[in-house]
């Protein structure tokens, strides 16, 4: 009688006729554990090492568990089956896996993060990128052939191996015991653990940042997790890591005295003492928080009250309605950077960001949802919530600080084009909410449909439109920067590639520049229509990026910028306020797109509320913060490495005792309260009552 294999080739003694059912097959479910361990805990180190976050740190221990209770779990399902079906069984869960990790790392190698269970069920978009999946896929090849490794070994084994029986309950009983002893234990060491920001715990139970939740977890996991909390409803903490609501103090750590009730200005408290002079007033609406938190049942509403009841607003200042009635263009722009601002090259982007507001410490950090969330945040000024396409989801949900709707309650017109397919990220859905006429490729703007599109052809196609009716708002998010920067696969390069051909940069740079060529020359455009239409002089003209150029690998990046870059300065980029004819005015503190809606509406001089926005006005005395998705930070004292846990002062700066913990507990309260904001749909609570 032939010995049979196990899945790792080893060979068993066979089971004779005189042995009972079960007996001499006893090692078979352990030695299909042990197979199905190593090689899930090989795609988590194989994905491991191809990320860019540490790879020895704990979080290799609790992937290495969870690959432990991934292999049990399988097995013990497996177990229930016979011989030949129990074979096809595990085998279509290693596939599964396989398929899982490769699309994770092909996805990882394109946009810099992991997509969610979210981002997984809208996945038919991502045909759209067939091109540049095949190209990632044949750069990745070496390493989807590692990963298919542990499949290719099983299907091996079981072609060599004999029948087998179903596993005894005893065996099934072994093995249930041992996955619960497993889980228990995992359980129990997260939660006596550390429960810091970026812990296990924090990933576990909190929101996750997709790339720390798999540093922290491992894939599977943290895939798992996210598959509970965002789509089954289950699981996940009820309240914030930190108190629910902060102490009323600036983010240095100096207590302030309660603002005036009702925006109401100060006088002395002595009768017969002279006035004092009139306090600013405060960018409120009038919402009295104090008294909807204690009417309200409702736990989580409650809670909201209560944090925004205790943030401080802020307040007008000198640049408060300086563009007051003007019209406003404001544009996001795909992968642009300030590495794309050249006075030869792109001699209009230059003048935009030159001749209006310098903004010389400006970032965009990436979201777990890229160019989505990139959006969310630059035209809602909240922190998308994890696991979700937030914009998408808000599309039921009062927005009333969008711009299309601040300006539209104005009497504005307002209009939204995208010059790529209209329904991607369903912005069909979303831009209409935030206030718009919205228009993109197959509903109302006919561009050329290339990959990608022009921006050119959007601005030449859109303007006499957005001429038509003043005051007008048009909001564009444009799609010719998009990777990949090469000049086989993208229009757009290959396009504008004579006007590049000479720069000292690889292709991928040239590509790129290449680009971002397309959009200077349709603001360019831009600003000659406002000019002949008789109104560039009172037009405000905004823009930002959705995200760095993520589609240039970081050596590509620092041959653009003539340096290294590290981990922050990757995300720094430029953003414009211009208005022809302006007085140019520099901004040398930390800023980011977070801070674009709040600022933005204190130049028009809107009336919004500065506490329900999670940036705020830069020309403020607000405190400047600059929040990553990984809950670093950056503020003019300083700036904290979250996952190294690392938090490095300012040259020359004092840093207040325990300034750094303060931050980080509040970063966690706004991105738990921007998500439960998203939930509860909290505008249409307290503004559009």
């Amino acid at each position: 009688m032939t010995p049979a294999t196990t899945p790792g080739g080893a060979s068993v003694p066979p089971v004779t006729a005189r042995q009972r059912p079960g007996r001499g097959a006893g090692a078979r479910p352990l030695a299909l554990a042990r197979f199905l361990f190593i090689a899930v805990l090989a795609l988590e180190l194989i994905l491991r090492a191809r990320t860019e976050a540490p790879f020895l740190t704990v979080g290799l221990l609790w992937a290495a568990v969870f690959a432990a209770v991934t292999a049990l779990a399988i097995t013990l399902v497996a177990g229930l089956l016979p011989g030949r079906v129990r074979d096809v069984a595990v085998g279509l869960a290693l596939t599964f896996l396989t398929l899982l990790f490769v699309s994770q790392l092909i996805y990882y190698d394109i946009f810099g993060t992991f997509y969610t269970v979210f981002s997984a069920t809208n996945a038919g978009q991502v045909a759209e990128f067939a091109a540049d999946i095949v190209g990632k896929i044949a750069e990745n090849a070496w390493w989807l052939l590692a990963l298919s490794v542990p499949l290719l070994v099983f299907v091996g084994s079981r072609f060599r191996a004999g029948p087998r029986r179903r596993a005894s309950w005893r065996q099934q009983a072994v093995t249930a015991g041992m996955l619960v002893l497993l889980v228990g234990g995992a359980l129990a060491g997260i939660n006596l653990g550390d429960r810091g920001q970026n812990s296990a715990y924090d990933t576990y139970y909190r929101d996750q940042h997709p790339v720390t939740a798999v540093n922290r977890l491992g894939l599977v996991t943290s895939m798992r997790v996210d598959l509970q909390r965002n789509l089954l409803g289950l699981g996940g903490e009820k309240a914030p890591p930190a108190a629910v609501a902060p102490p009323r103090h600036t983010p240095d750590g100096a207590v302030t005295e309660e603002p005036p009730a009702d925006g109401a200005r100060q006088t002395s408290g002595a009768r017969g003492e002279p006035e004092r002079e009139a306090a600013p007033e405060p960018n409120v609406l009038d919402i009295d928080f104090d008294q909807l938190a204690a009417e309200e049942d409702d736990d989580e509403l409650r809670a909201l009250h209560e944090y925004f009841a205790a943030r401080e607003p802020t307040v007008q200042n000198e640049q408060t309605g300086r563009f007051e009635g003007y019209n406003l263009v404001f544009v996001t722009a795909e992968g642009f950077s300030h590495l794309a601002v050249d006075p030869e090259v792109t001699p209009t982007l230059h003048t935009l960001t030159t001749e209006g507001y310098q903004f010389t410490d400006f970032y965009t950090p990436i979201w777990g949802v890229s160019t989505s969330d990139g959006e969310y945040v630059a035209t809602t000024g909240l922190i998308p919530k994890s696991g979700v396409w937030s914009m998408y989801q808000s599309g039921d949900n009062a927005m009333p600080f969008a711009m299309g709707n601040q300006l539209g309650r104005l009497g504005y017109a307002t209009l939204a084009y995208h010059n790529h397919t209209y329904d991607y990220y369903r912005r069909d859905v979303s831009h209409p909410n935030l206030g718009y006429d919205y228009k993109g490729l197959g509903s109302g703007l006919d561009v050329t449909p290339t990959w990608p599109e022009s921006d050119v052809e959007m601005i030449e196609l859109t303007m006499p439109e957005v001429l038509e009716q003043e005051p007008f708002h048009a909001y564009y998010m444009t799609v010719s920067g998009h990777l990949q920067y090469n000049f086989g696969g993208n229009f757009i390069a290959a396009k504008n590639r004579e006007l590049v051909e000479d720069l000292p940069y690889s292709e991928a740079g040239r590509a790129y520049l290449a680009t971002q060529i397309e959009l200077d020359r349709a603001m360019e455009l831009l600003l000659e229509e406002l000019e002949e239409a008789g109104v560039a002089d009172r037009t405000l003209v905004v823009l930002s990026s959705d995200h760095y150029p993520y589609g240039l690998t970081r050596e590509q990046i620092e041959e653009l910028e003539g340096h290294e870059v590290d981990d922050v300065e990757l995300y720094r980029n430029s953003l414009v306020m211009y208005a022809p004819g302006m007085e140019p005015m520099t901004v040398d503190e930390p800023v980011a797109s977070m801070d674009i809606i709040p600022t933005l509406s204190n130049l028009l001089g809107l009336e919004f509320d500065s506490r329900l926005l999670m940036g705020r006005d830069v020309f403020s005395d607000a405190e400047p913060l600059v929040i990553f998705s990984d809950r670093s930070f950056l503020t003019d004292k300083g700036r904290y490495d979250a996952v190294a846990q690392e938090f490095t002062p300012a040259e020359g700066v004092e840093v207040p005792e325990g300034y750094r913990q303060a931050i980080s507990d509040e970063i966690d309260r706004r991105f738990y309260y921007s998500a439960l904001m998203l939930d509860r749909d909290y505008y249409r609570v307290v503004v559009d009552r």
